[in-house]
C-alpha cells in the first residue's frame, strides 16, 4: 500500500511539474505567434505595395514614337531648316510636357546642334486646347473654352483641374549652335537630355 501511495504521489508531482512547465511556456508561444503574425502582415503589405508600384509604372506608355496620330508617344514634323514642331501625348500632363522637351533635345542633337528655343506651343486634352503662351510665367490663366491652365516654362500651358483622356503637348522649336543665347526660352539640349532621360522608362 505504501508503495502504491508513493507511486501516486510521484505521478501527481510529475503531472504538476509538466503543467507548470506548460503554463510557463504559454506566454512564449503566444509571443512567438504574435511575432509570426506581424511578419506575415508585413510581407502582405510589402507585396501589395509592390503590386501598386508595378501598376503605377505600367500606367505609362514607354517613351517612343506614337504608333498612330493621337496615340501615346512623340511625333515630329520638320517645318524648315532648323525649325521643328514636336508633340508628345500621354495621360499625365507633366510627363507629356517633360517628354516633349526630351524629344526636342534629341532632335537638336541629331541635327548636330547645341541648343533649342521654344517659339510657341500649346497643350490639348480631348480637343480642348489651351491658349498659346509665349511669356515666361507660372500662374493660373483661362484658356479657350474656359479651361484653366498653368504656364510652365515658355511657349505653352499645362491644363489643370481636368481628369481622364490623353494630354498632348505641342512645341515649336528652332535649333542652333553655341554660343547659346541668354534667353529663358532657350534650352541647352545636352542638359535637358541628361535631366529628363531618367523619366523616360
Amino acid at each position: 500500500m505504501r508503495n502504491q501511495s508513493t507511486t501516486r504521489h510521484r505521478a501527481a508531482a510529475i503531472c504538476a511539474m509538466c503543467g507548470a512547465r506548460a503554463i510557463g511556456r504559454m506566454p512564449e508561444k503566444l509571443e512567438r505567434r504574435r511575432v509570426l503574425g506581424f511578419i506575415g502582415s508585413m510581407k502582405t503589405l510589402i507585396s501589395v505595395s509592390a503590386l501598386i508600384l508595378v501598376a503605377a509604372c505600367a500606367s505609362h506608355t514607354p517613351y517612343g514614337p506614337a504608333k498612330s496620330s493621337g496615340a501615346a508617344g512623340y511625333e515630329t514634323q520638320k517645318i524648315e531648316t532648323n525649325r521643328y514642331r514636336v508633340s508628345y501625348t500621354d495621360k499625365d500632363a507633366n510627363r507629356s510636357h517633360d517628354m516633349a522637351l526630351l524629344r526636342a533635345a534629341e532632335i537638336t542633337q541629331l541635327d548636330g546642334r547645341d541648343w533649342f528655343e521654344i517659339t510657341g506651343g500649346y497643350t490639348d486634352q480631348d480637343g480642348a486646347r489651351s491658349d498659346s503662351r509665349t511669356s515666361v510665367s507660372v500662374g493660373g490663366s483661362t484658356g479657350s473654352r474656359g479651361r484653366s491652365a498653368v504656364g510652365v516654362g515658355v511657349g505653352f500651358g499645362i491644363p489643370v483641374g481636368s481628369s481622364g483622356g490623353n494630354v498632348t503637348t505641342v512645341i515649336d522649336i528652332v535649333t542652333g549652335e553655341n554660343p547659346k543665347p541668354d534667353r529663358p526660352s532657350v534650352y541647352d539640349a545636352m542638359s535637358v537630355d541628361i535631366n529628363l532621360r531618367g523619366n523616360a522608362p
